[in-house]
C-alpha cells in the first residue's frame, strides 16, 4: 500500500511540474518559444535525473520554470535549439549548484548563467559551463567576489609609465 502511494504521489509531482512549466508558454509564446507537454515531460525528467546525478533534492516544482522564464528572451534561443538548450541549462545548473557549495541562491546562479550565455559566450553553452561557471565556482570557494579574474594584471602608476614608455606611447 505504501509503495502505491509513493507511486501515485509521485505521479501527481511529476504532473504538476509539468503543468508549471506548460504555464511558460503564455511569457515564452512571445520570443516564439513553446514547448508540447511531451518536451516539458522530458525537462522534469531531465531535472530529476540531475538531481539524482547530483545528489541534491528538490521541493516543489524546482528551477526549471526560472530557467525557462530567465532565458527566453536570450537572443540565442530559437525554436530549433530551444528545448535542446533548456536540457542542457537545467545538467549545468545543478552542477554549479554543487561546485558553488550553495553559496548563491537559485535566482542568483540563474542571472548569473543568463548574463554570461548572453554576453561573453555568445550562446556557447560549453563556454558558460567550461569557463565562465569554472571560474565562478572557484572564486566562490576560495573566498573571491564571483566576477574576480586573476587573468586582470593590474598596475601601479610607476609600472604603467614604465610600460607606457617602453611602448613609446
Amino acid at each position: 500500500m505504501a509503495f502505491e502511494l509513493s507511486l501515485i504521489s509521485g505521479a501527481l509531482v511529476k504532473k504538476q511540474a509539468v503543468n508549471e512549466v506548460m504555464k511558460c508558454n503564455d511569457l515564452t509564446s512571445k520570443f516564439s518559444l513553446v514547448l508540447t507537454e511531451a518536451q516539458a515531460l522530458a525537462l522534469v525528467e531531465t531535472r530529476s535525473f540531475a538531481l539524482k546525478g547530483n545528489g541534491r533534492i528538490e521541493f516543489g516544482g524546482g528551477v526549471i520554470d526560472k530557467i525557462i522564464n530567465e532565458f527566453c528572451d536570450s537572443p540565442y534561443l530559437s525554436m530549433h535549439n530551444y528545448e535542446e538548450t533548456l536540457h542542457e541549462l537545467l545538467e549545468i545548473f545543478y552542477h554549479y549548484k554543487n561546485e558553488t557549495l550553495d553559496l548563491m541562491s537559485d535566482d542568483d546562479l540563474i542571472k548569473y548563467m543568463k548574463n554570461a550565455f548572453n554576453g561573453i559566450c555568445q550562446g556557447s553553452l560549453e563556454l558558460l559551463s567550461e569557463r565562465e561557471l569554472y571560474k565562478l565556482a572557484r572564486n566562490l570557494r576560495y573566498g573571491y567576489a564571483p566576477d574576480y579574474s586573476d587573468d586582470i594584471i593590474e598596475l601601479d602608476e610607476d609600472e604603467e609609465a614604465e610600460y607606457d614608455e617602453y611602448e613609446g606611447y
